[in-house]
């Protein structure tokens, strides 16, 4: 079970102080978060990827690559790459390129992006969302895997004879997740090909998830991939703590409220209630989080929303202290009392879904 956390990299207003950070500050900011959470021992930091404000993340393989020097162990991720308007091409290189400057702790999530303005940005239409992805990812799948790729499609111009450089570290593409919080196509598709499903289950009630969870796994045994047990599922979330869960609720109030995300909509005591969202003391958070194997059965990564709504830096770190130190320890020994030998291991760089320490010991 791989622990982390994930940034959408807004630049907003702290509602308590009414000061922003700039742009500098916020890219800054995530470069700390990112050694911070390996300091208190988190699997994975991942950032998304945005082309219009309030975000700064445009370029995630820039920062990526920039966390890759200033971390030893922790794996690198995308909470979205835009598979829809980034040329697979691009994606195949830039990753690749990560993945030997990263020593192989390197995987990625893909999605189609929500924000209907950046479709026409990159030459796109939003309205062709679904084959976009679709055509793309087939593509990117190749590039990865063969050395001379001849190819056509609807999106981009034709192939002939190309080798995307450089090749996969070892020969290992990347692992790849698939993101969705509302399309069974998504789901479809991870199914197919054997990848990840991610669901990030930060808005919607959690049997919308569960119904997409369930297809997927469904459908990942269908292809001939494994049992639906083994297939292959990561979870959004969102935390906010202090040791009294009163005065969590309390200072996270006026950032809820103001979220870019969320805020001005559903109070926070109906979005807790009804998303992952937990604001209050750490066993809270545990309690809270131990509830999702119930609905989704036993899962591979977790990430965890903590940067965001103009939280000072300071809160995120006090917050990552809490998270590294009171809540993953339990989370860790209590995912892992009762599961299954044959459940995958979070994936790693060149190791198969399908062994690890409890695959071998069951094969001894």
């Amino acid at each position: 079970m791989q622990f982390g956390i994930f940034t959408v990299g807004d630049v907003t207003t702290d509602p308590t102080t009414g000061r922003a950070p700039t742009e500098h500050e916020r890219v800054k900011a995530m470069v700390t978060i990112a050694r911070k959470a390996e300091e208190v021992g988190l699997d994975v930091f991942a950032t998304g990827e945005h082309h219009n404000p309030p975000f700064v993340p445009s370029s995630p393989t820039t920062l990526l690559g920039y966390v890759a020097a200033r971390t030893e162990r922790l794996l690198l991720s995308t909470s979205t790459t835009l598979i829809t308007t980034n040329d697979p091409v691009k994606i195949a290189e830039d990753f690749a390129m990560l993945q030997h400057l990263a020593d192989g702790r390197v995987d990625l999530m893909l999605g189609r992006g929500n924000t209907g303005p950046v479709y026409p940005w990159f030459g796109k239409d939003i309205r062709q969302g679904i084959p976009l992805a679709v055509e793309n990812y087939a593509l990117l799948h190749r590039l990865w895997r063969e050395e001379s790729v001849d190819w056509a499609g609807r999106f981009r111009t034709p192939l002939q004879g190309f080798t995307a450089t450089p090749r996969p570290l070892d020969g290992a593409p990347p692992f790849v997740w698939h993101g969705s919080i509302r399309s069974p196509e998504i789901a479809e598709q991870a199914a197919y090909y054997g990848d990840g499903f991610f669901a990030n289950n930060i808005f919607w009630p959690r049997d919308h998830f569960v119904r997409l969870i369930r297809l997927y796994r469904d459908r990942y045994a269908h292809y001939g991939h494994g049992d639906p047990e083994q297939a292959v599922v990561g979870l959004g979330g969102q935390v906010f703590m202090r040791r009294n869960s009163q005065d969590a609720v309390r200072e996270f109030r006026p950032y809820f409220d103001n979220a870019p995300v969320y805020g001005h909509g559903p109070s926070l005591e109906e979005f807790t209630e009804q998303t992952p969202l937990t604001v209050g003391s750490p066993q809270e958070v545990i309690e809270k989080t131990l509830t999702f194997r119930e609905s989704f059965g036993d899962y591979q990564r977790q990430l965890f929303l903590m940067d965001h709504a103009g939280l000072p830096l300071k809160t995120v770190l006090e917050q990552l202290d809490l998270l590294g130190e009171e809540v993953v320890p339990v989370l860790r020994r209590e995912f892992a009392a009762g599961r299954p030998a044959h459940v995958p291991d979070g994936p790693v760089h060149g190791a198969s879904l399908r062994t690890g320490a409890r695959a071998a010991a069951t094969a001894g």
